[in-house]
């Protein structure tokens, strides 16, 4: 039998419906599991900016995603063969793959996260995604199963996406493409600006959603700071997946709290 999976992410994306999540730096199990316990869809989990490589611990932010409810989608450190691999025989419903730029890149991402007839993407039945090759297990149903499920999302965070997004988008087997405004601000030499009211960041937005939508392709991009407003104005733009914050984001605003009423307090005593 196979392993835990997530099939809600895919159904929402397929009916159009809006999905969310938040980002994972710290490599919390816990942080994971109290996400799904909230109703989120996916957990963007981090291995490019942190200490988490895609290893054991990762499998466990996986499985841990897993059996939470949640969607588990790995950002891995580049166009790896075997990290997006890996990220995916451990159950992973998709891979995020950084600094984007030509289209021969976005191949390669295809190539390794997708079997015949995508891609070339080294197989083996020794693997949770292929439910450790149990009872019923079938080669063929296993990658096609791979194939239809499992989510390639490139980022677009570079002039140089942008100066090639045609080329890119016409590759064949890219779901979603995350667009990451910090990054493409420091290409730019712009102000950074993860609200997205840069007019630069808004046309470019604004430029992805149309060009992806047009190929059925859908938008990943942050919601920062995460409040009602701000979600409305993502979903009216047309992003598909929004993403909520991330774990540290939490942590510094329940601290801020905490020294605001330590501060208060003190002011009263």
């Amino acid at each position: 039998m196979p392993g835990p999976e997530n099939t809600k992410l895919a159904s929402k994306l397929k009916n159009g419906e809006p999905t969310f999540g938040a980002t994972f730096y710290t490599g919390s199990t816990v942080a994971i599991e109290a996400a799904g316990n909230w109703g989120l869809d996916f957990a963007f989990i981090d291995a490019e900016h942190t200490p988490v490589n895609v290893d054991a611990h990762m499998e466990k932010l996986v499985l841990v995603a897993l059996l939470a409810g949640i969607a588990p989608l790995v950002r891995v450190r580049g166009t790896n063969e075997w990290d997006i691999r890996k990220s995916l025989e451990f159950g992973a419903t998709g891979v995020i793959v950084p600094q984007v730029g030509t289209a021969e890149q976005a191949r390669a991402i295809v190539r390794a996260a997708k079997f015949p007839p995508f891609g070339r993407r080294g197989g083996d039945a020794s693997c949770r995604a292929a439910g450790f090759a149990g009872p019923g297990f079938q080669w063929s149903a296993y990658m096609e199963h791979e194939n239809a499920t499992r989510l390639v999302i490139p980022m677009a965070e570079s002039y140089e996406f942008f100066d090639n997004i045609d080329e890119i988008l016409d590759v064949e087997g890219i779901d979603v493409i995350n667009f990451g405004p910090a990054d493409y601000s420091i290409s730019r030499r712009i102000s950074i600006d993860y609200s997205m009211s840069h007019p630069e960041i808004e046309e470019k937005l604004a430029e992805l959603i149309e060009k992806c939508h047009a190929r059925g392709i859908k938008v990943m991009a942050p919601c920062i700071p995460p409040v009602a407003e701000n979600v409305s104005a993502l979903k009216k733009k047309g992003v598909d997946m929004i993403i909520m914050g991330n774990d540290v984001l939490f942590l510094n605003e329940g601290l801020r709290r905490a020294r605001e009423a330590v501060d208060t307090s003190a002011k009263s005593a």
